[in-house]
């Protein structure tokens, strides 16, 4: 077998042999677009449409350079310098059929972790006119209970007083806008595409709370100055696995050290109100529209919820993947059973979405049995994710009188999770989470008082005062505590 050939520029007339590599030039390509925190998504998603874009020969002045404030970030910024930044993005289909295409989109990256200047320097250049977050739920810093900006961080502290050394989201988007305006630039668009509700307007409350503190002034210019437009994203991007880069090297003679994988499912629905002008993404199926708000409530409803619904129940059972979950007639029915009696009346008319067709459609790319989506993704830092995706719900319909009981059984599972820390085999559960101490602090004195869990006003708000929610909370618990097989549980309930 031949070796496997670097995925660099100077490389893809070879790789182009072998799957689509892109056509535009990227050497003198600008940057319009800074874009902080580059995972999987990202890459997956917006970096994708973009490219989409450049190969029609639109938007030569929308190139993205990727941003890196955490050391986390260090690996990838590596890699992309030995790659030129190209990386090759493999679409899995449902019947096993994987579609590769090298994906250009991104020609730079600055790590902002020991010298932050250089990030600050980038994104306060005249070129950059669209900041762009995928932070996750947990960067935002914000109390799930109350909204409030998080003034304890003792990251946010230092750079209330250290505002030429930032360390977070917050602190380099203030020093950038205010180099901006002190040279009479116009303000950047700031796009969020996180999975929260309103992420463009809780972004804006974020930063002004943050600016409002470190100066008052900067704070006012922002909030005249710069758009948040709201979004809503979707396309299911697992982690890379070992056997991706494998089979990249193996079947394509490409050797690419950190390849990207999602489904073919893509969408984005976005505000159209932006600062300081945008590319045609409209060219390449993104749909602009006047309040994505409803179509943000339906995806964090039932696609994010319904992931975590069948993560934290599957986690039990000792399913490792979502598509594992899915070939479960129960886990299934159960979670069917969700979407349409507690997630779906909560949501309203939705114009132009069929929500059984979305429904259905959920179904089927949950069960793609080529994403191999793990369970520990999706249970990962759910104390960001539960309240704005599941616990809202729950609160939504005790307000109306709906069902309450498939939603209550997945936080008495994730209180269990949190206590016992193993599946029914035995076998340890491993979730990432920022706030693991708390919550197993609180799920380990479900023995005495079986409310514990859900005395986390940060997390549940008042749900421990509500009679109908602690009576079907507490009934969860003691059947899960007396007997963890989670399948029985939910069969009774379907």
């Amino acid at each position: 077998m031949k070796t496997p050939i670097q995925l660099r520029q100077e490389n893809l007339a070879i790789v182009g042999t072998t799957m689509p590599v892109p056509t535009y030039e990227r050497k003198d390509h600008e940057t319009g677009i800074v874009h902080i925190g580059v995972g999987g998504f990202h890459r997956a998603h917006q970096a994708y449409y973009l490219h989409q874009l450049r190969q029609l020969g639109e938007a030569s002045e929308w190139g993205i350079c990727g941003i890196g404030i955490r050391d986390a970030d260090k690996k990838l910024h590596d890699i992309f310098k030995e790659q030129d930044h190209l990386y090759t993005l493999l679409v899995k289909h449902p019947d096993g059929k994987i579609e590769p295409e090298v994906i250009g989109a991104i020609v730079d990256f600055e790590l902002g972790v020991t010298d932050p200047e250089p990030v600050i320097a980038r994104m306060a250049d005249a070129a950059t006119r669209i900041v762009s977050l995928t932070i996750t739920e947990g960067g935002y810093n914000f109390n799930p209970a109350t909204g409030d900006f998080n003034f304890d961080n003792p990251d946010i502290q230092h750079e209330l007083h250290h505002p030429d050394a930032p360390r977070t989201v917050y602190g380099f988007l203030t020093a950038a806008l205010r180099r901006r305006r002190e040279q009479d630039l116009p303000a950047f668009t700031i796009l969020s595409c996180d999975n929260i509700e309103h992420n463009g307007d809780m972004a804006k409350k974020m930063l002004l709370a943050f600016a409002g503190a470190q100066d008052p002034g900067l704070a006012e210019w922002i909030g005249r100055e710069v758009s948040f437009p709201n979004s809503m994203v979707d396309r299911i991007t697992p982690v890379t696995r070992k056997a991706d880069i494998e089979m990249l090297r193996n079947t394509y003679g490409v050797n690419d050290a950190w390849p990207v994988t999602c489904e073919p499912f893509i969408q984005w629905v976005v505000e159209n109100k932006f600062s300081n002008g945008r590319p045609p993404f409209e060219k390449v199926g993104v749909q602009f529209v006047p309040d994505v708000g409803p179509y943000e409530k339906m995806k964090l409803r039932l696609l994010n919820a319904g992931h975590s619904v069948l993560g934290i129940l599957g986690a039990i059972h000792g399913y490792p993947t979502i598509d594992a979950c899915m070939e479960d007639e129960i886990f299934a029915e159960y979670l069917r059973a969700f979407m349409d009696k507690e997630a779906t009346p909560v949501l309203g008319e939705i114009e132009g979405i069929d929500l059984d067709d979305y429904k259905d459609i959920l179904l089927q790319r949950f069960a793609n049995p080529n994403i191999k989506d793990s369970v520990g993704r999706i249970c990962s830092e759910s104390s960001a994710k539960l309240p704005k995706f599941l616990i809202s719900t729950i609160h939504d319909n005790l307000a109306s009188g709906g069902s309450i009981t498939y939603a209550t059984l997945v936080l008495a599972a994730w209180c269990y999770i949190n206590d016992k820390g193993t599946d029914r085999h035995g076998q340890p559960i491993v979730i990432t989470d920022a706030m693991t101490s708390e919550l197993q602090q609180a799920a380990g004195l479900t023995h005495t008082d079986s409310l514990a869990f859900v005395r986390q006003e940060s997390l549940f708000g008042r749900l421990a005062e509500n009679e109908r929610f602690t009576k079907t909370y507490t009934g969860a618990v003691q059947k899960l505590y007396k007997n963890a097989g989670i399948r029985e549980h939910m069969k009774e309930m379907i």
